[in-house]
């Protein structure tokens, strides 16, 4: 799976363009962008504002907080005078996407205080796309951009999402900008970056959609992994983590990440949960390494780090790792990371009420522990 966020930034520019060009003759400073306040004018403003911006946070390699800094136009700038600004901007912000390095993460606030390139690259995209049609909305005239670029968004920065079959109106819909049959009206929205947990050794990097079901299918999903990498498991936990967001019920905090290696940018395993906790604040983890990447602790430095972003939310109570009876090493990790096996009563129920298989033996840690640790 090749990153093309800066490909993507491109093609929606171009599109923007396309179609603004159309109507340049227009009144622009009279009219109101589609359910904004601001008019069409101040509309095309924001677009280059925004790429400007994302651009900058990845040049500038910001970690706190926006660089401070806004693009002004010059006074009596043309309506073709802001398409040029549009354009300029747009492509200074693929040229920062195509020389930050894949491992850089800047401030932004939606909602883990961090993004990658992929997740500027596709809040640009979004924001080029949804004013574009608000635009549109507003001197009458009607936009659809190229199916590949909603979905890029919506697969990237908007997980929480059920994917629809017209990727454009679900997009719409999940910006409070238009309706899906069978679905509620979105009144209030916001996108969703990966989130990126960091051990001494490791970053555990949440997968988007867009990996996930190029790691089902047998890709790498945008990472570079050590020989033997990824282990089925991997792309096992990938098929579920895609399951769950066709159905509409995967939470980014509850899926899968990648562990990667600090040291050389390298993946060597996966990790995550099996859903959001249970009515009875439970999760389930499950975690793998490649055959390389074994015998160095990864594993368990991953799974408490894990494990404690974890238990350190309100609705979490407990989570358990379920581990064949004979597959010692990965017993080891639990108890490394905190966990103990769980008593006979609390098996017993695993096994008879939760279906959980006979061979396989439950090791749980609490959110007790974690408090006390």
């Amino acid at each position: 799976m090749r990153h093309m966020g800066g490909e993507r930034v491109t093609e929606a520019v171009a599109s923007c363009l396309a179609l603004l060009r159309t109507v340049v003759d227009q009144d622009w400073a009279g009219v109101k962008a589609g359910r904004l306040d601001w008019n069409c004018r101040q509309t095309a403003e924001h677009i280059a504002g925004d790429l400007i911006a994302y651009a900058g946070q990845l040049a500038g390699r910001a970690q706190h907080d926006y660089v401070p800094f806004e693009i002004t136009l010059d006074e009596g700038t043309d309506n073709q005078g802001h398409l040029h600004v549009i354009e300029t901007t747009g492509a200074l912000l693929t040229a920062a996407l195509r020389t930050t390095p894949p491992d850089v993460r800047a401030f932004h606030p939606y909602p883990f205080r961090s993004a990658n390139g992929e997740g500027f690259a596709a809040m640009g995209v979004a924001e080029v796309l949804l004013h574009t049609h608000d635009i549109a909305e507003g001197l009458g005239v009607a936009y659809e951009p190229p199916a590949e670029l909603p979905e890029f968004v919506l697969t990237t920065i908007f997980p929480q999402v059920r994917p629809g079959p017209d990727h454009w109106r679900t997009l719409l819909w999940a910006t409070g900008r238009g309706d899906l049959p069978g679905r509620p009206p979105v009144t209030e929205w916001r996108w969703n970056n990966n989130l990126v947990l960091p051990t001494d050794r490791l970053t555990l990097q949440g997968v988007t959609p867009a990996a996930a079901a190029d790691l089902r299918a047998g890709g790498d999903g945008g990472f570079e992994w050590i020989d033997g990498g990824p282990f089925q498991g991997t792309r096992d936990a990938a098929g579920m983590m895609t399951k769950a967001y066709e159905e509409g019920v995967h939470r980014p905090e509850w899926g899968l990440f990648v562990l990667v290696r600090r040291e050389d940018g390298r993946a060597v395993g996966g990790m995550g949960f099996h859903g959001v906790p249970d009515e009875e604040g439970q999760a389930e983890v499950g975690y793998d390494l490649a055959e390389a990447a074994r015998g160095h602790g990864y594993a368990s430095e991953a799974l408490s780090a894990l494990s404690e972003h974890a238990l350190a939310r309100d609705d979490v109570d407990a989570l358990v790792a379920a581990i064949h009876e004979d597959n010692v090493p990965s017993q080891g990790v639990a108890v490394r990371a905190g966990y103990v096996r769980a008593g006979v009563e609390e098996e017993r129920t695993a096994h008879e009420e939760r279906d959980m298989d006979r061979e396989l033996r439950l090791y749980v840690r609490r959110r007790a522990a974690a408090n006390s640790e």
